[in-house]
């Protein structure tokens, strides 16, 4: 079968790259290959900044409310795309169809949600300390942006990027992950669908080194938002300069089960947080604190369901849990079963991959994991979960807050003093009550706190894509001074 060669979208074209070399993205079910991609470098960079300078102008002198109209177009236009856009997730990332289409959705309300800031950008007034004097706030664009994309929501978090920046008025460079590049290509089809000028959007495919690196440094690119591992976020923090700079870095989440809980609904999130997506999710619970006095029984009700999970095609309608991204997340996992062997705690169920093509992972589960442990405290990215035995809630606390990121916790619990000690005490930027540790809803400010990241995604994003300004208008005929200097 002949394989599709695939271009990046510069001023408003597809065009090749300058270095005419290519590369593959694969099924990591099937371990085929998709496609080919442009293998791109720092002068096709150089191109794409080129388009989106020029067309700047335009686009910022374009009022919000008409940049809206694009937005409820790519909305509509993803509607009708969902289930093949869904699909064609599954096919490149890995992921069972429900969280694809899931994935999908999340894309079709963050560009409803932005397109409804075109008529709300709002600034702010106050009162002047002098006479007849007029204080306010006005947003105004950064200029040229560069989003740089994962590969694990490959629809969702380029929406989240390109949503609001598009609203606030920049023009973009997007490099999306070298592992789902198709996804992010179908989503600009459908983005230049709109109408959407030549040069406001531009996306570039490539390595990290190659094409990550020069958006990185680039002079002209004024703003960053990068969604990936707190390595390259260092990076990128060295190197970006004097940038507005957006990171979401993953994090060690962890779901509490406190001994009052509801163990029914405390094991489906469980089994969520930490299956859901192959635990391929910065969101996703790979440690679970678990209260003493229910250890044993919630620790036989997890291993058993954990064993009834079925790996597979995201397509059929009988798997929950699909393949991990490629062979360097599989081995990955090896090496941290390993790890936790290493180190003491006990394999309670999976710890091996399956035979045959694809990069499947059993779902894997550890117990009389310690807290300071590298299983408890490094970021895995696959279906590895630690169980860690507390006494009391301040234990639970302690052990929960222990570590150096903070995304996203969770508590089951009837106690209300259980529930809200964890809300003002845990150092997480997300915490839910009686639910798993993921499902953000767009609207809702997302990111952590320490080594998670800076910034807020998602529907608190404006302040990322845009600047304060503060405009003073003297109607008095006279130079006023402030700070009462005459």
């Amino acid at each position: 079968m002949k394989i599709k060669t695939y271009k990046n979208y510069i001023d408003g074209k597809w065009i090749s790259s300058k270095t005419n070399k290519t590369f593959f993205s694969l099924n990591p079910a099937t371990e085929q290959p998709i496609a080919r991609f442009q293998d791109s470098d720092d002068n096709d960079i150089e191109l794409a900044v080129s388009a989106a300078e020029e067309s700047f102008p335009l686009w910022r002198d374009t009022p919000a409310p008409k940049r809206a109209e694009f937005l409820f177009k790519i909305r509509d236009l993803l509607i009708q795309e969902k289930d093949r856009l869904a699909k064609l997730e599954v096919k490149e990332m890995g992921k069972v169809y429900k969280e694809a289409a899931g994935d999908v959705q999340e894309a079709i309300d963050i560009f409803e949600y932005m397109a409804g800031e075109g008529r709300r950008l709002f600034g702010r007034t106050t009162p002047s300390e002098l006479k007849n004097k007029f204080n306010a706030t006005i947003r105004i664009p950064i200029g040229i942006v560069g989003l740089i994309s994962p590969w694990n929501f490959p629809i969702a978090i380029p929406s989240w990027k390109i949503a609001p920046a598009l609203i606030c008025g920049n023009t973009i460079i997007f490099k999306p992950s070298s592992d789902t590049p198709l996804c992010a290509i179908e989503l600009v089809k459908i983005i230049e669908k709109s109408g959407l000028p030549k040069g406001v959007l531009n996306l570039v495919t490539g390595s990290g080194s190659k094409v990550g690196n020069p958006i990185i440094k680039h002079p002209k690119i004024n703003g960053l938002s990068f969604t990936g591992s707190r390595e390259t976020g260092k990076f990128i923090r060295e190197n970006a300069g004097l940038k507005k700079v957006n990171l979401e870095l993953g994090s060690k989440n962890a779901i509490i089960v406190m001994e009052d809980s509801n163990l029914k609904l405390a094991l489906e999130g469980a089994l969520w947080g930490a299956f859901g997506t192959t635990g391929q999710r910065c969101t996703a619970a790979s440690r679970i604190i678990i209260h003493e006095k229910v250890f044993n029984k919630f620790e036989s009700m997890f291993v058993n369901s954990a064993k009834k999970l079925k790996l597979g095609n995201g397509l059929s309608k009988t798997t929950d849990v699909g393949p991990l991204i490629n062979k360097a997340a599989l081995e990955k996992s090896y090496k941290y079963v390993d790890i936790g062997k290493q180190e003491g705690a006990k394999l309670l169920c999976g710890g091996e991959g399956v035979k045959g093509k694809g990069f499947f992972f059993k779902p894997t589960i550890f117990t009389n994991v310690r807290p300071n442990s590298r299983l408890a405290q490094e970021e895995i990215f696959g279906p590895i979960v630690a169980l860690i035995k507390i006494k009391n809630i301040d234990e639970a606390i302690k052990v929960c807050n222990g570590i150096k990121y903070g995304l996203s916790s969770a508590i089951y619990t009837g106690n209300m003093q259980y529930a809200f000690r964890a809300i003002n005490e845990l150092e997480f930027g997300i915490t839910y009550v009686n639910s798993s540790t993921i499902g953000a809803e767009i609207h809702l400010p997302f990111g952590g706190t320490k080594d998670t990241g800076w910034g807020k995604e998602a529907g608190w994003s404006l302040d990322e894509f845009s600047e304060e300004k503060t405009v003073y208008i003297d109607f008095s005929r006279k130079l006023q001074k402030a700070q009462g200097v005459e």
